[in-house]
């Protein structure tokens, strides 16, 4: 007895029956999740425009609020839970409110992608059209918590989490999409992806239902039970074998990745050349490399090739690219170097100009303060001519500066003496070792 007692302790821990619900309460529970009329048939319609602006625009959070305000569990759940107890009133009634709530879902999303501006596929778009077996198991668990919820006395939040983790409207969204844009490969997929989740969670439902042992609602007899298991099976074997062929493909893809991403790695360097960039296509099996340094020969080529099959990769399309090599960079050096000469040379020119127009603009303003000192000190003098000039003397190479003072006067002339007066003033208030003064009259 003492042995058992582990066992026991175990059993009433997994025990589902201890918190489980009246069993009217279930019933009713489930009934009213099904319509799809007033606040339901409302809150669908605006869950469907949520998630279709959030695929729209790639927006994961406003996905995950569409689908925490969707309502589609609720016929899902009474599919799976009116096969167990052979009630067909219900699963009538629970087929017609999910067939109704998947045409408004497909019509709803279907006119907003046909009248929205923006019809770029995003990744969240993109990722609800391959399907695998993954998707198989998280709506089968997902199904799982939900309906174990709902036959729970403590229902808790599970059902919000349930409708994350299953992802039902966001598929019906895209599918909508792939039929306004007509991208059918888009509406298929997604449509897939929503039969697999509605299969496995009504499948759920049907399990946990049988296992809880619900009572039976409705008087069947034993040949359309062997009927109903027989179309079940059916249903599931048709929604199972392709997503385990994508299943499949996912897993190959991956395994391809990680092993190509070894290889690169592998590569990276061979005797003097750097691999520069690299892409790996896991769809087409191709592996592109492209390599910076000295010319790759036919043999270092021949030898990154071979290196493949230290990792597995023999039935992969490599493809091995001279991005640039030393070679023709210092002959892209030299090309850089005379383009730097001349634009040195073209500097060295503008600042000469630039030196010839501040020099006659500093002569128009040193000639206007000269006339404007004289004329303070010689009321005779009426203009002045400034500028500086070269001055070249026979025997000499160099020529000297030589500044050039033109004294105009009107009415009388200066004297003799204050020519003499004027032009020392002119060498001391110029600073300038040669200064020639002409006066004019």
């Amino acid at each position: 007895m003492k042995h058992n007692r582990p066992l026991r302790r175990i059993l009433h821990l997994i025990n589902l029956e201890s918190d489980l619900d009246e069993y009217e309460n279930i019933h009713e529970t489930i009934e009213k999740e099904l319509v799809f009329k007033g606040t339901n048939l409302w809150i669908l319609v605006f869950a469907i425009l949520v998630a279709s602006v959030g695929l729209n625009m790639n927006s994961t959070a406003v996905i995950i609020g569409a689908m925490l305000i969707s309502p589609l569990m609720g016929p899902i759940n009474g599919i799976g839970y009116s096969i167990a107890t052979y009630d067909l009133s219900l699963f009538r009634q629970a087929l017609k409110n999910f067939t109704f709530a998947v045409i408004a879902g497909l019509l709803a999303s279907t006119t907003y992608f046909a009248i929205s501006p923006i019809s770029t596929a995003h990744s969240e778009l993109l990722a609800r059209t391959s399907p695998t077996i993954y998707d198989v198991l998280i709506a089968f668990f997902g199904g799982m918590a939900g309906i174990v919820a709902i036959t729970s006395k403590k229902k808790g939040n599970v059902i919000p989490g349930v409708a994350i983790a299953t992802a039902l409207m966001p598929p019906l969204c895209t599918a909508g999409y792939g039929l306004a844009t007509g991208q059918f490969t888009f509406f298929f997929g997604a449509l897939y992806l929503f039969t697999i989740n509605t299969v496995f969670i009504a499948l759920s439902a049907f399990l946990i239902s049988q296992v809880l042992k619900l009572p039976i609602r409705g008087t069947i007899a034993d040949s359309q039970k062997k009927r109903i298991n027989q179309m079940i099976s059916a249903v599931l074997i048709l929604v199972l074998i392709p997503s385990i062929y994508f299943g499949y493909l996912m897993v190959q893809k991956e395994k391809f990745t990680e092993r190509a991403g070894m290889y690169v790695e592998n590569v990276s360097i061979v005797e003097g050349n750097y691999l520069l960039n690299h892409e790996i296509n896991p769809k087409t099996r191709t592996i592109q490399l492209v390599y910076g340094g000295t010319s790759l020969t036919e043999a270092q080529k021949d030898d990154i090739l071979e290196r493949a099959n230290d990792f597995s990769l023999t039935d992969v399309n490599i493809r091995v690219e001279q991005g640039f090599s030393y070679a023709d960079l210092n002959l892209r050096n030299s090309e850089v170097e005379t383009l730097k000469a001349e634009i040195n040379h073209l500097n060295m020119m503008l600042k000469e100009r630039d030196t010839e127009i501040s020099g006659i603009s500093a002569s128009r303003e040193k000639g206007r303060d000269l006339l404007a000192e004289l004329a303070v000190l010689y009321p005779e003098v009426s203009g002045v001519s400034f500028a500086q000039t070269l001055n070249y003397v026979k025997g000499l190479d160099t020529p000297d500066t030589l500044t050039l003072v033109m004294v105009t006067t009107k009415g009388n002339d200066l004297t003799e003496k204050e020519k003499e007066k004027v032009e020392k003033w002119l060498s001391a208030r110029l600073k300038a070792g040669a200064v020639k003064v002409l006066f004019n009259k």
